[in-house]
């Protein structure tokens, strides 16, 4: 039985890094379906199945490709929603981006990216890029199939949340 291809969803607001990606992945013959949404917004709209996309089949895509400066709505803001929704906890998320700024990386890592990819400037670097996602992402890695703990317990792993049984006493959990 062959697997079932999922999407790849390429968030990016510019024409010619929407271009330059396609058509790198296209040169891998990537064979997954690629959505392209042009801003935050539009991405949330997309995994949320709201307003254009209500109507889309199938379940959550196998990767999120994720740019950091876009309009309406930013890529910081796209990834914190996408880590605190449950049914998407196994979404791998690939921040690929123009931005190499240290608090960029740090800030997308914090909010719970998968990895962040810094954008070539030549095409043959590009598709020596989109070889390593589509070997490393769509091949090699696994996509889980449980839901990642609430951010905040990630963050502070002493602060398990317990239940109150009478004697006040840790449950873990």
């Amino acid at each position: 039985m062959i697997a079932e291809l999922k999407r790849i969803v390429l968030a990016e607001d510019n024409a010619n890094d929407i271009e330059l990606t396609l058509t790198a992945l296209r040169e891998n013959h990537v064979a997954n379906e690629i959505v392209v949404v042009r801003d935050g917004a539009e991405a949330l709209d997309y995994l949320y199945k709201r307003n254009g996309y209500a109507d889309r089949f199938g379940g959550n895509p196998a990767l999120l490709l994720l740019d950091l400066k876009m309009p309406r709505t930013d890529g910081f803001e796209v990834l914190k929603w996408v880590r605190q929704q449950p049914e998407l906890a196994g979404l791998r998320v690939i921040v690929l981006t123009s931005s190499s700024d240290i608090r960029d990386i740090n800030k997308a890592y914090e909010l719970g990216a998968n990895s962040f990819l810094v954008k070539p400037m030549d095409f043959q670097n590009f598709v020596e890029m989109t070889r390593f996602l589509q070997g490393h992402w769509l091949q090699t890695s696994k996509a889980p199939q449980i839901s990642r703990p609430p951010r905040e317990q990630r963050l502070n792993p002493d602060r398990t949340p317990y239940r109150d049984s009478g004697d006040n006493r840790r449950q873990g959990g």
